[in-house]
């Protein structure tokens, strides 16, 4: 039975899993599941292994990732991935540094189902401590050969890079892909006013400053994304 509107938003933000299935032992939206398998099939044919690193995180999940940045449990890096003394800036400063990276829970791509973050199992030891960084995915690392045949073949199967390129938001994030169909489906539910109320009740760190700049912070790090291939 399809969503109603309501479930939809829940779901978007982060608040309900009615709308995912498993992927061992990663859960994605269903209607993405088929179109993710026929990736990782494709990939095994060219030597690589797909794995996913992440898939869905609800929102309590992305809010323990933001407070403990935002309390300095975690450490936030900067673009040239040198951790940020976070002591020093203003709430709303913190939350730019944390955005860089890490989503605003209510508003995370992850919450959506269709967003994976993902590497190439086959090109690492077993007790390769995964990253999840620039540097593993460029000419020299480990998911170079990874990045080259997704560049070739990733919307074949109907996803693309939403953090492909800096756009002054997000940092760019090689290893992030998102199904085109079904994440505008979803992105066209994740609104101002439903992120505002999801993290008004919340315990989030930082969020009267948040709320004061939402607007500001939903169209730097939220719907500032790559456009979708036509």
């Amino acid at each position: 039975m399809p969503l109603t509107p309501s479930q939809l938003a829940a779901c978007a933000t982060g608040s309900s899993d009615d709308h995912l299935v498993n992927i061992g032992p990663h859960r994605v939206h269903a209607q993405i599941a088929d179109d993710f398998k026929s990736l990782q099939q494709a990939a095994e044919k060219a030597g690589l292994s797909l794995a996913i690193a992440s898939s869905f995180r609800d929102f309590n999940r992305q809010s323990a990732i933001w407070n403990a940045k935002f309390s300095g449990q975690r450490p936030v890096y900067n673009k040239q991935q040198v951790a940020v003394d976070l002591s020093t800036l203003t709430d709303i400063d913190k939350c730019h540094a944390i955005l860089l990276y890490s989503a605003l829970p209510g508003a995370s791509r992850h919450h959506l189902g269709t967003d994976l973050d993902i590497y190439d199992e086959a090109a690492i030891a077993a007790d390769y401590e995964l990253q999840l960084s620039p540097g593993e995915y460029c000419h020299t690392g480990p998911f170079a050969r990874l990045t080259t045949w997704l560049d070739n073949n990733l919307t074949k199967y109907g996803f693309y890079r939403p953090y492909q390129h800096d756009l002054g938001g997000v940092s760019p994030e090689p290893w992030h892909i998102s199904h085109i169909k079904q994440s505008q489906v979803m992105c066209d539910q994740v609104t101002l006013e439903a992120i505002k109320n999801k993290i008004s009740c919340s315990d989030l760190l930082g969020k009267d400053a948040i709320v004061e700049h939402l607007p500001s912070l939903f169209s730097r790090y939220v719907t500032n994304v790559a456009p979708v291939p036509i």
